[in-house]
């Protein structure tokens, strides 16, 4: 099963009052593929073929994508994945195209990231809502870079397709003012390395 690519979308958003007026543009960014749903219709027990044919490929025309919009891969400071799939589908195949290392470390990798990639995956009709979640690409508690990013294709996700989407920002959230999680879990106690207090 190759990779079918009816369309690529690219959304791009600057902010530049967010509570108050600031100098730098906060932008955040979406890039995604509208594929064809190789499974769409049918209960297939091993997804990974079809996996492992169009995630890497998908993956990398999605990170040149997104990095573009950013102006470069290194002014990417947030990242995130999301995925809908059509009415046709199921939730594990929206998944499965963007839970899998041949899909999401190929991004990382371009960012230099350490952290895993936030993300969201649904199931709805054309237009519907696309929800982007965000982190810090290196900082998982660096609570300024916890975004979403939402926005919608018209004519997209088909029945019989699925939405696979990269995000990005350049920066947090202007004037963030909630602290990071380390805060409360010195507060709680514990430390970032056992968070649950668990001994």
């Amino acid at each position: 099963m190759s990779l079918s690519i009816r369309k690529v979308v690219s959304y791009r958003e600057s902010t530049m009052v967010e509570g108050k007026a600031f100098d730098t543009p906060w932008v955040m960014a979406a890039a995604a593929a509208v594929v064809q749903n190789p499974w769409a219709g049918q209960f297939v027990e091993d997804l990974t073929p079809a996996i492992m044919e169009i995630a890497p490929d998908l993956g990398q025309i999605l990170t040149d994508e997104i990095c573009s919009l950013l102006g470069g891969a290194e002014q990417i400071e947030a990242y995130g994945k999301a995925a809908i799939v059509g009415l046709d589908g199921e939730i594990e195949h929206a998944s499965a195209l963007i839970h899998t290392l041949h899909f999401g470390n190929i991004y990382r990798q371009a960012v230099q990231g350490k952290s895993y990639l936030a993300f969201s995956n649904t199931r709805g009709p054309a237009n519907a809502p696309i929800v982007v979640p965000m982190m810090d690409i290196n900082d998982v508690g660096r609570r300024s870079h916890y975004l979403s990013l939402q926005f919608n294709i018209a004519d997209a996700p088909k029945a019989d397709e699925v939405v696979v989407v990269l995000g990005a920002a350049n920066a947090g959230r202007p004037f963030h003012r909630i602290g990071d999680r380390y805060q409360d879990l010195k507060q709680l106690g514990h430390d970032h390395e056992n968070p649950a207090g668990v001994s």
